[in-house]
């Protein structure tokens, strides 16, 4: 699903970015670049991040976003 539409990046995306490291919402701007245009697309972004961080195979759980 699109969560980013000014710059076409899906949930995979991020779910894939925040496999490999301990990342926040400005982590995601600066590699991706959600929420670089409109900004309408950061809640959801958030929520698919905190949701892959929180699972129990993250290695990052403990982590706050």
């Amino acid at each position: 699903m699109y969560i980013c539409l000014c710059n076409g990046i899906t949930d995979r995306d991020i779910r894939t970015h925040a496999q490999d490291a301990a990342c926040t919402l400005a982590d995601l701007e600066c590699s991706l670049g959600v929420g670089a245009g409109c900004g309408r697309c950061k809640p959801a972004a958030a929520e698919v991040l905190n949701e892959r961080r929180s699972g129990p195979e993250c290695p990052f759980s403990d982590a706050t976003a």
